[in-house]
Parts: structure tokens; C-alpha cells; sequence
């Protein structure tokens, strides 16, 4: 999701100033034409000022780990499917589209995890799942 608004981000930014110098060159310049400009131009910097802080975060490679016992669901709704780690020392949920290949999940399956995340804690970056007893490693994100 971070990256679709990113990219609708700079999509509106680059298409509302593309759209406001073609009909500057033009000459057809007119209030409505302006306003749709000034509209899609707002629309798009809201979309970069929301994704811009994580984006710093993964460009400079400031990552945080969040770990502790988790418990992992597999949810497949449609198409796709998705595996949220609810971090239970923590109370955060992180959702990744690797699923692990474990032997169990669910809520009654304790395991515990190392969830790397930037700074802000709005962007997943990978996952280690280890044993809640023995702390040996069962899966990595790819």
C-alpha cells in the first residue's frame, strides 16, 4: 500500500504540472484549467508528504528490529494472500506478502520473531521466525 500512494504521489505531481504547461504553452490558460492543476498538484504533493518520511527511512537504510513472541496468521482473501505477525510483547501487527512455510500457524502457535521495519515502523522490510522454546531459526523472508 506505501508504494501505490508513492507512486500515485509522484504520478499527480508530475501529471497536474505536464497538464498546467501544456496548456500554458498553448495558450489556453483558463480559471477551470488552473484549478484542475492546482487540485491534482495538492492531491499529489498530500500523497508524497504522507510516503516522503518512510521513503528518507528506506533510502538511508534506517531500520528498526521489533522483536518478542508473535503469533503468525495466513489470511487468503481473492487473489491474494498475506501473513500478519501480531507481536505480542508489543503490541504491533505487520503484515508481509512472503508467506513462511511453517508447520502451524494461528493464534494458539507461539513463535518468536525478529520483524525489521524502518524507523517509523509504517514499512515492512523482512521477517525471522524462530522457535518460542529453542530459539532455533525456522524461516527467513526472502
Amino acid at each position: 500500500m506505501y508504494y501505490f500512494i508513492l507512486v500515485l504521489g509522484i504520478f499527480f505531481v508530475t501529471g497536474g504540472a505536464g497538464y498546467f504547461v501544456h496548456k500554458f504553452i498553448n495558450r489556453s490558460l483558463g480559471f477551470l484549467v488552473v484549478g484542475k492543476a492546482v487540485g491534482v498538484l495538492l492531491l499529489g504533493g498530500l500523497c508524497l508528504l504522507v510516503t516522503l518520511p518512510s521513503l528518507k527511512y528506506m533510502l538511508l537504510k534506517e531500520y528498526d528490529v521489533v522483536e518478542g513472541e508473535c503469533r503468525i496468521e495466513i489470511s487468503a482473501e481473492g487473489r491474494y494472500a498475506d501473513a500478519t505477525f501480531d507481536m505480542l510483547d508489543k503490541g504491533e501487527r505487520f503484515s508481509f506478502t512472503d508467506l513462511p512455510e511453517l508447520d502451524a500457524y494461528g493464534k494458539s502457535v507461539p513463535y518468536y520473531c525478529e520483524v525489521t521495519v524502518s524507523k517509523d515502523h509504517l514499512v515492512e522490510i523482512g521477517y525471522k521466525i524462530f522457535d518460542a522454546n529453542s530459539r532455533e531459526l525456522l524461516e527467513t523472508s526472502k
